[in-house]
C-alpha cells in the first residue's frame, strides 16, 4: 500500500496569486503547494483522494494511467472542482467509476455536476462525460474498497462534516477542526497519521492550525504524523526544524511507503 500526496496546499494554494512574501517566492519546491488531493495504491487498484482544481497537472505529473475509484472527503471546490478530469479514465477503458461519498454530500454533489450525475442528461454523439457511480459511506461503518477495508471517519468542518478514512496503518483526516471521540476510536493504533494544519497560531473556525493538530496528533499516538493542507505563512525548511519528533510537514508529491508496517484498523 502506498499514498501519494497530490497536492498539500489550502483552496488558495501557494503561491498565492499577487502575492510576493516569502514562502510564495520562495526557490524550495517544496513550499509549492497545490490544492489538497491523494492517490492510494491499494491491492485491486487505485484510489483518489478528492478532486482538486489542479487533477490533470497531478496526474500528467505522477504519470498516472488509471484510476479505479474516488473518495470525496466534501464538496468544497478546493476538493472537487477537478472532477472531470476523471473523464479520461472511464472513456480510455469504457468503465465506470465508483465514487464514495456520505449522503450528507451526494445531492450537492450531483447538484454541482448534473451533466454527469442526471440519468436524463445524455450528451450528444461524438462526446463524452465521466461515468461514475455514487455509493454512500457512513462514518464508522466499514467499506471494501478495492481489496481493502475503509473506516469513515467523520469530522466537523464548519457547518458540514469531512469525511477522512481509516486503512490498515493509515488514517488520513483533512479539513477538519476537532476529532470526536468515536473517530479516536477508529484511529486508535494507527501508524501513520495525514491530518491538515494551516498555520502557527491565530485558530481557525473550521480547521486546525498547527498547534492543534500536533496536540490531535499526540492524542492519537500515531508514530508519524504528516501535516497537510498548508498555508503560505509557513515555510517548509522552518515548520520542519520547529515541530516536534515523528511530525513532520508534507509536500505536494511525497510518497508514503506503508508496506509492512503494522497498525491494523479494529
Amino acid at each position: 500500500m502506498k499514498l501519494t500526496l497530490l497536492g498539500t496546499g489550502t483552496s488558495f494554494g501557494v503561491p498565492v496569486v499577487g502575492c510576493e512574501c516569502r514562502v510564495c517566492t520562495s526557490d524550495d519546491p517544496r513550499d509549492r503547494r497545490d490544492r489538497s488531493g491523494a492517490i492510494l495504491d491499494l491491492p485491486e487498484g487505485r484510489l483518489l483522494i478528492d478532486a482538486p482544481p489542479e487533477l490533470r497537472l497531478h496526474l500528467l505529473r505522477e504519470k498516472v494511467k488509471r484510476i479505479d475509484g474516488v473518495w470525496i472527503t466534501h464538496p468544497h471546490a478546493d476538493h472537487l472542482h477537478g472532477l472531470d478530469d476523471l473523464r479520461i479514465f472511464s472513456t480510455r477503458h469504457r468503465s465506470t467509476i465508483t465514487a464514495w461519498m456520505s449522503s450528507q454530500h451526494r445531492r450537492e454533489v450531483e447538484s454541482r455536476f448534473p451533466y454527469v450525475f442526471d440519468a436524463g442528461n445524455h450528451v450528444p454523439d461524438g462526446t463524452t462525460r465521466p461515468e461514475i457511480e455514487i455509493r454512500e459511506i457512513e462514518a464508522g461503518h466499514p467499506v471494501e474498497i478495492l481489496g481493502k477495508r475503509v473506516t469513515p471517519i467523520a469530522v466537523p468542518h464548519g457547518s458540514t462534516r469531512s469525511y477522512g478514512f481509516r486503512v490498515g496503518p493509515l488514517a488520513y483526516v483533512t479539513d477538519g477542526k476537532s476529532i470526536p471521540p468515536d473517530a479516536f476510536e477508529v484511529l486508535k493504533g494507527v501508524d501513520t497519521l495525514v491530518i491538515n494544519a494551516l498555520w502557527w497560531g491565530n485558530p481557525h473556525p473550521t480547521h486546525f492550525n498547527i498547534e492543534e493538530a500536533i496536540d490531535a496528533a499526540r492524542a492519537v499516538g500515531a508514530r508519524e504524523t504528516w501535516l497537510v493542507h498548508l498555508t503560505h505563512r509557513v515555510l517548509h525548511a522552518e515548520l520542519e526544524q520547529d515541530l516536534p519528533d515523528g511530525i513532520r510537514p508534507a509536500w505536494d508529491g511525497l510518497v508514503i511507503d506503508l508496506t509492512g508496517r503494522g497498525g491494523d484498523a479494529p
